[in-house]
């Protein structure tokens, strides 16, 4: 099975697959309301209002594994993130990224390595995993790696299709 076949749900509940974003890059991140890494949707902010007319899009997945740190329903979390940091980019349901009940997308996300070739669970909140055009894992960054940090930024515009 391809990334893009993996069922997945909008934050709304309704079904999608990665496979809406086929031909786009796409920056996957857990993401939280109640982390210090929170500010960060500020950069994923910024990358998809500079890229999404090239063919991108960050990719948000609330998860409230790491602390408890996304603790709301959906509706709080679709709240926060439109009022307090103006998110455009499309949310999914919560799910869990690591352990017994992982999501099938992380299952497969989580094989690739990062910069350090370490593989494996995700660390905290807004780990990112950037999905090329044809549906391949081509990067992997880890919770502290800004969004708009240069190896970001380089991965992601030697991603986007011509």
């Amino acid at each position: 099975m391809s990334l893009y076949d993996i069922p997945l749900r909008t934050l709304s509940g309704e079904p999608t697959t990665l496979g809406a974003h086929q031909g786009a890059a796409v920056l996957v991140v857990n993401v939280a309301s109640k982390c210090g890494l929170t500010p960060q949707y500020e950069g994923l902010e910024r990358l998809q209002q500079r890229y999404a007319g090239r063919g991108f899009t960050v990719l948000g997945v609330p998860c409230n594994q790491f602390a408890g740190q996304e603790p709301g329903s959906a509706e709080e979390i679709e709240t926060f993130c439109s009022t307090t940091y103006g998110v455009s980019f499309p949310l999914l349901e919560k799910i869990d990224v690591n352990g017994e009940q992982r999501h099938p997308l992380y299952a497969e996300l989580t094989r690739t390595p990062d910069a350090a070739g370490e593989a494996g669970d995700v660390q905290w909140n807004f780990e990112k995993f950037l999905v090329s055009p044809q549906g391949q894992v081509a990067g992997r960054f880890r919770p502290r790696t800004e969004p708009e940090a240069a190896e970001v930024v380089e991965a992601i515009e030697a991603q986007l299709p011509s």
